[in-house]
């Protein structure tokens, strides 16, 4: 056999176990969302600079996207299981080391680890649901898991902007360390261990290809977003990470049809039309998502003038809508199919995504609430049908390199949406300002950011300037959201012509489904 597990598939100790994963899943996204909330704090305590607070974000997101897919190999050849727990100890001290930080540079440095941390528990969390649950199993582990990705959404930002109301900005890092002891715990006394059956050779070539690739690729994105797509840095970045990565895959290729070749990615998994578009489409669904994450928190705290903890409890319809789309995400697929189930989940989230876009500075509560709660569920549906797509090719024995890939390419959506969807943004930001007769510095200031707007027009009591600002940058939004709806309306285009049927996992998914009716027709 090719694979050691020392755990039985049946009963619910499985769960448990998914549960534990679960709760180090919630750890590493509390990291990213709370940090946002801590920015302005931490650039007075540490006597950070501009590009201080970029590379606290930066550097993180690099480190997270680069080591995606060495951190599966390291889970597939030493134990996935001691994989976690060593990745969850060092992303407790890491985070322990950001609250006590005496410098900004010690600071990002504890960021970089936390990233190279996170990307390891988050792989491991993957590749356990293709290792502990079976095909009828799988897609309802899945549509827990990605519900558990997303809670951390307005759990960062409440707890965050709570505790730096009250105490000390540390607290808001040393927050992470209790729940990284909860979920070492969890996940030492529920989690099997399991790793590959034979320890294949290091395909070194393909780790500093695929890191270097991700690294250059990611960093443009961040480049671009930052300074826009006419940055010559980040075209030049950008290149040489699609040059590297396209480079790794001709080499993966290479070394797979060499006799006694071991590359890093299986060449046969990347071929199979399931894993590929089922991976591609993972990245669509993040692509299309940033674009409520993106813009919506700075309407919350720019426009309505919310604090980050009231942001973070707007963000609640979503995430809602997320546990309504996805727990039973499963049953849908096996009643109608995977690539229906996808198409479906996409088209709602462009419908919510395109109300979202009529979103004005006078819109209510409940209507914003509303859209963000459809583009919630259909999101729900998307990411955990194609992430149980995804993981139904995957062997067992590379369930580790296999949830790299999906996740490496997952976390590079990001930087990217970001970048294009901050560009439409700002474009439209800045097409509907009205400046004439404002200061020089003043009118940069507006220029800059929804923010900097806010603060001249209350610096120079000006209610008209006031007024301007916010229109101008609900106009922005709404553009930022009818691209972030193109995006899912081409994924459900490309859902419904290239996503293969998956025959065995839709016939397990419905019988599943069939059975659960019955014992509910029994009940």
């Amino acid at each position: 056999m090719g694979i050691s597990v020392r755990f039985s598939r049946s009963g619910n100790a499985k769960w448990w176990a998914l549960a534990a994963v679960n709760l180090a899943v919630v750890a590493v996204s509390l990291d990213a969302t709370v940090l946002s909330v801590a920015l302005p704090t931490l650039a007075h305590s540490l006597h950070a600079s501009e590009s201080d607070l970029q590379w606290f974000t930066s550097g993180y997101l690099l480190v997270l996207s680069a080591v995606m897919l060495p951190a599966g190999l390291l889970g597939d050849r030493y134990g996935r299981k001691l994989t976690m727990l060593v990745a969850l100890s060092l992303f407790g001290a890491a985070s322990a080391a950001c609250a006590y930080a005496p410098s900004a540079g010690v600071f990002i440095a504890a960021r970089v680890v936390l990233g190279a941390a996170g990307a390891a528990v988050i792989v491991m969390a993957l590749s356990a649901l293709a290792v502990l649950f079976n095909e009828a199993e799988r897609a309802r582990a899945v549509g827990i898991w990605a519900a558990a990705n997303f809670l951390a959404l307005p759990i960062g930002p409440i707890l965050g902007g709570w505790l730096l109301s009250h105490y000390w900005w540390g607290w808001v890092f040393l927050l992470n360390v209790p729940v990284v002891v909860l979920g070492f715990i969890a996940v030492a006394a529920l989690v099997p261990e399991s790793r590959a059956g034979e320890r294949s050779q290091i395909d070194v070539v393909g780790i500093v290809g695929s890191v270097g690739g991700l690294l250059a690729l990611t960093y443009g994105l961040i480049r671009a977003g930052e300074h826009g797509w006419s940055s010559s840095a980040a075209l030049l970045l950008m290149s040489a990470g699609v040059a590297l990565l396209a480079a790794f895959v001709l080499w993966e290729h290479w070394l797979g049809q060499r006799p006694g070749g071991e590359p890093l990615v299986d060449p046969a998994l990347l071929r199979s039309a399931s894993f590929t578009w089922s991976v591609i489409l993972q990245a669509f669904c993040v692509l299309a998502i940033v674009g409520v994450l993106f813009t919506m928190p700075q309407y919350f705290q720019g426009v309505l003038g919310s604090n980050a903890m009231g942001s973070g409890l707007r963000l609640l319809p979503l995430v809602g809508g997320l546990l309504v789309g996805a727990l039973p995400a499963d049953r849908l697929a096996g009643r109608i199919g995977s690539r229906q189930a996808v198409a479906i989940g996409f088209g709602l989230l462009a419908a919510g995504l395109l109300l979202g876009a009529r979103t004005s500075v006078s819109s209510t509560g409940t209507f914003i609430a509303s859209w963000m709660a459809l583009v919630g569920v259909g999101m729900g549906i998307a990411m955990a049908t194609t992430a149980t797509a995804a993981l139904a090719e995957l062997p067992e024995e590379r369930a580790g390199v296999g949830s790299g890939v999906m996740q490496a390419l997952n976390k590079i959506g990001g930087p990217l949406g970001s970048a294009i969807l901050g560009s439409a943004l700002t474009s439209a930001y800045l097409a509907h300002l009205q400046l004439a007769g404002l200061p020089s510095a003043a009118a940069a200031a507006v220029r800059q950011s929804v923010f900097g707007g806010v603060g001249v027009a209350r610096q120079l009591h000006s209610p008209a300037l006031l007024e301007n600002v916010h229109t101008a940058f609900a106009h922005g939004i709404d553009q930022a959201l009818y691209v972030s709806a193109g995006i899912a309306l081409t994924a459900m285009v490309l859902a419904l012509v290239f996503l293969p049927r998956l025959r065995a996992a839709e016939g397990a998914a419905r019988r599943s489904a069939d059975q659960e009716d019955e014992f509910a027709s029994a009940k």
